[in-house]
This record gives structure tokens, sequence and C-alpha cells, in this order.
């Protein structure tokens, strides 16, 4: 049987900064992203299963994204915990903020690449990440490929 796409879109609002940038980004900032996953298999062939047909759920899908990605990064602040901007991560927590700390530069190309690694290992046997593309403002977007990998 012939393998088959699907993509689900997810909107959500986070807050960065991009310690050590040359522009205006340096700044704590907002963007409403918009985040494309596309997945690959094939679909269920057994037409006693109630998934017969699809590749996957888009409902599966939906709660896979939501638990690793929106839940956590949505109305949340992320900094690079190894640059100043920590100090001011660790005192929006203690004010009682959501922010999340992390080993990278939170720019999208970065935070395309921690999105993939956390959603490969949550999806079900056959099938596999295709693609992320994830849209910072109407005019740019941070994509990844599986095939480019």
């Amino acid at each position: 049987m012939s393998k088959i796409r699907i993509t689900k879109q997810f909107n959500f609002e986070t807050g960065h900064a991009l310690y050590g940038y040359d522009g205006k980004c340096k700044n704590v900032h907002g963007h409403s992203y918009k985040l494309s996953v596309t997945i690959i298999g094939t679909p269920i062939s057994d037409n006693t299963n109630p998934k017969w047909g699809m590749v996957l759920d888009f409902g599966d899908l939906k709660k896979i994204v939501n638990k690793e990605i929106i839940d956590v990064f949505d109305h949340a602040v992320i900094f690079n915990k190894n640059t100043p901007h920590a100090d001011l991560g660790n005192i929006m927590m203690e004010l009682g903020h959501n922010v999340i700390l992390t080993d990278y530069q939170p720019s999208s190309e970065n935070m395309v690449l921690d999105f993939v690694e956390k959603l490969k290992g949550k999806l079900p046997n056959g099938v596999e990440l295709f693609s992320l593309h994830l849209r910072e403002t109407e005019t740019s977007v941070a994509e990844w490929y599986a095939s480019d990998q």
C-alpha cells in the first residue's frame, strides 16, 4: 500500500530573547507561532480496526503534539540557560511566570530541532516524522525535513 502524509497545524504564543544577537531580537519579545507537523506512513488496512484507513488519527497526533510542545511552550518565555538571560528567567519564575530555560539559543531553527527530538520517540510504530514547519511571523519560517538528515 502507498505511503501517505498527513499534516496537523497548531498555534501557540511564546516569548524569547536572543542573547548576543545584533538586532532587535536581543530584546525580550513574543511571537504567534504556527507549527505544522507532517507525518508519513501507510494507512491501516485492517477493516476491523476503528482507525481503518488512517495513517494516524488526527486527534491522536494532536494529543501527542499538545503534550510534548504546545502545552509546554504556549504562553511561556524561552531563554538560553547558559547566558545572563537565565538570571531574568529565574526572577520571572519566582514571580510565577512560565519560563523555559534551554541549552540552546531560542531561535526558530533551534526550536524546530528541539521539537523534532520531542516528537520522534512519541509516534506509533510505522509512523515517521516527515517535516516540521515553524512560522515565527507571516514572512519567516524555519523548516525541518527528515529527508535532509
